[in-house]
């Protein structure tokens, strides 16, 4: 993620929208934050759960569908009123092709990982509602995070390697309000949560928009939460995910000279 020069560039607002400084992101993704976990706290009072481990439908709509739906509603709305559609939505700053070996491998990685055992003893309501869960957090974490969070980088004139780092940060900074309620092991979560926001955010550029970083991280939850929904089973496969960040993580640092396009050859230059 690192970058040559300086770190910022003339700003460059989205053609036809507001202005969106750093600090405003900020607070907005601490309203974001308070509105998402405020609203699962309200809604589980009196229940025993644990993070992102629903062990019924009823824990699972309380603790995280209607808080995501709700967190979804709020992002959209942002990116409405800043009239920022289209650079959300939309990235055309491309990476070189090797990089889709990171949705490749963490898209597999999910396939393999789910615990479709548990789902099927849970039972279709529960399945597809959790379905549903994963789809709203990839979404609404993907438009908060990669798209606003991308875009309000970007239009304050950041340059892009400084764009990766401060978005990738931030995103796994939030995820430390975990610490709150899970306790000091929440930094595990951190840690990883900082290794794949970056990888959505290459996943970003690759595919040229948000859709397949969404799809990509639905996946993800989704296979992860599937191996914890029986609380008294541990679910050893679950660690292939850690394994898989690893090997991508590697695989990134090792060709992380050659992730930024080749500059295009200039008069008096050859391939």
């Amino acid at each position: 993620m690192a970058t040559r020069g300086p770190a910022r560039r003339e700003p460059v607002r989205p053609a036809g929208g507001r202005r969106l400084s750093v600090l405003a992101f900020v607070g907005l993704v601490v309203a974001y934050l308070i509105v998402l976990h405020g609203l699962a706290l309200t809604l589980t009072s009196g229940l025993v759960t644990r993070y992102a481990a629903p062990g019924t439908l009823n824990e699972m709509w309380r603790g995280i569908t209607l808080p995501e739906a709700v967190s979804v509603v709020l992002v959209v709305a942002v990116v409405s009123w800043l009239r920022w559609w289209p650079p959300v939505l939309r990235d055309d700053r491309p990476v070189q092709r090797w990089v889709v070996v990171v949705p490749i491998g963490m898209a597999a990685c999910a396939v393999v990982v789910t615990d479709y055992a548990a789902l099927a003893g849970k039972g279709a309501a529960f399945t597809l509602t959790l379905l549903l869960s994963a789809a709203l957090i990839g979404v609404g974490e993907e438009l908060m995070f990669r798209g606003l969070g991308v875009t309000v980088f970007r239009a304050n004139g950041f340059r892009e390697g400084m764009v990766a780092l401060w978005s990738t940060v931030i995103f796994a900074v939030a995820h430390a309000a975990n610490l709150l309620t899970e306790g000091a092991g929440a930094f595990v979560q951190v840690l990883t949560t900082m290794v794949a926001g970056y990888f959505l955010y290459l996943i970003r550029r690759r595919s040229g928009g948000i859709a397949v970083p969404a799809v990509i991280h639905a996946m993800w939850d989704f296979s992860l939460i599937s191996g914890q929904v029986n609380p008294d089973r541990p679910y050893p496969l679950s660690l292939l995910a850690i394994v898989t960040m690893v090997v991508l993580a590697i695989v990134v640092l090792v060709r992380r000279h050659h992730i930024e396009p080749a500059p295009a050859p200039g008069p008096g230059r050859t391939r």
